[in-house]
């Protein structure tokens, strides 16, 4: 088996045409030391994967060469890892070869304005071959370029492309006698793509624009001083220094100074965070007033601003079922109406008495124009990554539009409680004296006991003590396992621990059902009460389940590998329907292949969890939603979709965003066949003309990436 030595992603500059950039892709996949390429329309990005990395330079000649001969204006270059933001954005002067195009497109539409006033000028009277020449010139001055890339394409076996339908529409029309025409539909066919190219790139800005998070540099602090140098190059440990107004470039924890964070790029919360020392800070928030230094505690490869580029850049290769399927109708669609362009031309002349060629072809010719699928082919990924950009705005991260397309049908929701419904920090919730001890007395008794444990019970018991652990009180320990501890304490013997340990020493204890886990204590030989310690609900848990509830998700259940009691009082508190408790792992995805199997037809089942035992139940649902800002690592891998906030009730925002997008690609699904399917219509009759084609295909193309575009607004309401 032959491993992946070398993968590489470029930029593609000047990329604005889908149906190019998927023959791009195509013709980089034929190469055959290319184990695969993928291109990203959205973000003008190829990544290539070589079978072997002594053929790198090799591949690289060639793809210049596919995408030199397909679209000569693109340009292939490595991205820059840290562009200075103040000049990436501004318009450099224009190439040679751009204002070439431009002078010769001013002079041919020049030209046509001529031609024009001289046909409307009663004035003026041009011979028939001046008429023809005019045209003609303006005609090729403003669209050679296009008949020049169908003829290539031709000769490649590319030939249902708008090059080739706009060609043979224009030619034909001027083939008949309508020079005009033939010269105004090519001419507002490049003003409609100029249009198209440039609402094409604000689109790309504005999703950029949601995550431009990436920092330009970070200040390191030296022997010699503060020196400002890349990221990429700040080892763990070392100290940076943050200015107000400057972007956090690397996760770590504040050593000095106090300060209030934007932290709204990452987790889509406006209100400021306020840090101090000893607290832990993000990559990519904004340092709104103090100065800080921090401590760096992960490379910038492994930092969160990182994981959230990386997630939300790739996010654009696992195409969504309804992008795939248009993807398949493009190929069969254009081929299908030329076809029956043709048959337009040829059969009515042949069998209507009367009627003429030049009618039918100049009908069939409309068919032709409006043919083009590019509504469909651009604006339906840019709406499907306008809504991941949105989501990331609002601290979802979806990694694919396949993910975004799935969380429209969501049937079933399950959640794991620790970290998931709960903090995932216990707290003592309740202490219960007994024979006269106080609680006090008892909690002085717990905290001593368990001085010497980092289980968090046993810090939670030292938290709810107030005062300090004399070590000198504490004598003989013995640690029994799986049941508690026996210690003397300021000369007691105390047993603290479970159930089983004061059976076990033959000590009486009440029955106790409290949602949480019980520390029974018992001080020479006798009962002396328990004290219950529970993980505390997230604020908004309850909210997340009804907020389910009214976007129609048929069934909400818990798994939890902690006790009935406590898994049944969560459950009944925030209204779930069915709670599995007391579960391992594994245990875990078989109870969720069994509500996999409940599911009603077509619905999908999610799954909601942050530990490391989550992962396998993650991998397993059809959707897996991972707690990013304390869920483990193998967690948000496993998963589909991070929460970078911790939230369960951003799960019910991701669904809402994910509609709002099928929404708008619907709208525009339906609004391009239905203008082009009247226009053919209005052609076959002969009542549409050239004009009205020209706008079923551009003009519908503008107005679907407008369209597009809105979901980029949506926080998801």
């Amino acid at each position: 088996m032959i491993g992946f030595d070398m993968e590489k992603t470029y930029e593609l500059e000047g990329l604005c045409c889908p149906k190019c950039a998927a023959k791009i892709e195509k013709h980089v996949n034929a190469l055959d030391e290319v184990a695969s390429a993928l291109l990203d329309f959205p973000l003008q990005k190829l990544t290539i994967k070589a079978k072997s990395a002594s053929g790198w330079d090799d591949i690289i000649t060639r793809t210049k060469k596919i995408i030199k001969d397909l679209e000569p204006s693109v340009e292939l270059r490595e991205p820059e890892p840290f562009p200075n933001r103040k000049t990436a954005d501004t318009k450099e002067a224009a190439p040679r070869k751009e204002k070439l195009r431009l002078a010769f497109a001013i002079a041919g539409f020049a030209l046509f304005a001529v031609g024009m006033a001289c046909d409307y000028l009663s004035a003026v009277t041009l011979l028939p071959l001046a008429r023809l020449a005019i045209f003609l010139v303006s005609y090729v001055l403003v669209g050679g370029e296009v008949v020049v890339k169908a003829m290539k394409n031709i000769t490649r076996g590319e030939v249902f492309d708008e090059n080739f339908l706009m060609s043979i529409a224009t030619i034909g029309a001027f083939a008949i006698g309508e020079y005009p025409e033939g010269a105004a539909v090519m001419i507002f066919y490049r003003v409609g793509e100029a249009f198209q190219d440039y609402a094409v790139g604000r689109s790309r800005k504005s999703i950029s624009a949601l995550m431009d998070i990436r920092p330009d540099y970070a200040n390191l602090k030296t022997a010699a001083g503060i020196e400002r140098v890349s990221p990429e190059t700040v080892g763990i440990g070392s100290l940076i220094v943050v200015k107000p107004g400057e972007k956090i470039p690397l996760d770590g924890v504040v050593r000095e100074g106090v300060s209030a964070l934007d932290t709204s790029a990452l987790t889509g919360e406006f209100l400021p965070r306020d840090v101090e020392p000893g607290i832990a800070v993000l990559s990519g928030s904004i340092n709104k007033s103090g100065l800080l230094t921090i401590e760096v505690t992960k490379a910038f490869g492994e930092s969160t601003v990182s994981k959230i580029l990386d997630l939300v850049q790739s996010a654009s290769g696992k195409k969504s079922i309804t992008e795939n399927l248009i993807t398949q109708f493009a190929r069969c669609y254009t081929p299908a109406v030329v076809f029956a362009a043709l048959a337009l031309a040829v059969i009515p002349p042949l069998v209507i008495s009367g009627a003429s060629f030049a009618e039918w072809i100049n009908r069939a010719l409309v068919f032709l124009v409006v043919s083009c699928p590019c509504a469909l082919v651009i604006s339906i990924p840019l709406s499907f990554f306008g809504g991941i950009g949105g989501a990331s705005r609002n601290g979802i991260l979806v990694k694919g539009s396949n993910y975004l397309e799935a969380l429209t049908r969501v049937d079933t929701v399950v959640f794991d409680k620790t970290g998931t419904l709960t903090k995932g920090v216990f707290r003592v919730t309740g202490t219960v004296p007994a024979n006269g001890v106080s609680a006090e007395r008892l909690l002085h008794y717990a905290a001593h006991a368990e001085s010497h444990s980092n289980h968090p019970i046993a810090v939670s018991l030292r938290n709810a003590y107030h005062g300090e652990i004399d070590e000198s009180a504490i004598g003989d320990q013995e640690e029994i396992a799986g049941k508690g501890v026996r210690v003397t304490i300021d000369g007691d013997q105390v047993l603290a621990g479970n159930a089983k340990l004061l059976e076990a020493a033959n000590i009486a204890i009440p029955e106790v059902r409290a949602p949480g886990t019980v520390v029974y204590l018992a001080v020479n030989g006798a009962y002396a009460g328990h004290i219950v310690i529970a993980d505390e609900l997230k604020a908004d848990s309850e909210q997340a389940v009804a907020e389910l509830r009214d976007l129609g998700v048929k069934r909400i259940a818990m798994l939890t590998g902690d006790g009935k009691t406590v898994g049944e009082a969560i459950a009944q508190r925030i209204g779930l329907d069915a709670v599995y408790a007391e579960l391992l792992p594994h245990q875990k995805v078989e109870y969720l292949e069994k509500l996999d199997r409940e599911k009603r037809g077509g619905g999908k089942l999610v799954f909601v969890g942050d530990g490391i035992n989550d992962a396998p139940s993650l991998a397993r649902s059809d959707v897996g939603i991972a707690m990013g800002g304390v869920g483990s690592d193998a967690a948000i891998e496993a998963a589909d979709v991070v929460l970078m906030t911790d939230e369960p009730s951003k799960i019910a925002r991701a669904i809402r965003i994910a509609r709002k997008t099928r929404s708008i690609v619907w709208q525009n699904i339906v609004f391009a066949l239905s203008v082009k399917g009247v226009i053919l219509i209005l052609g076959a009759l002969g009542i549409a003309t050239m004009w009205e084609a020209v706008f079923g295909d551009v003009g519908v193309t503008l107005i679907a990436i407008v369209n597009a575009m809105r979901v980029l607004k949506t926080g998801g309401k």
